[in-house]
């Protein structure tokens, strides 16, 4: 399971643009992949930084790339 740092790092290196962790947090969730609501999360039915689709592609290779989705 590869650390949010080490997804940015490699999107960052890959395809060039740094994504924010919400966006990664939103993917995985999409995925089914979180246990639980962020503590920090203002609203439990909204998003207010939704992962933007064009780059979903990009975060969705680089969590395959880590075995993580």
């Amino acid at each position: 399971m590869a650390t949010y740092r080490q997804i940015t790092d490699h999107i960052r290196l890959k395809d060039g643009f740094v994504p924010k962790t919400c966006w990664i947090a939103h993917v995985l969730s999409d995925h089914g992949k979180t246990h639980r609501t962020a503590p920090n999360r203002q609203s439990l039915e909204q998003r207010s930084n939704p992962c933007p689709t064009l780059k979903r592609p990009a975060i969705e290779a680089a969590l395959r790339h880590f075995d993580m989705i």
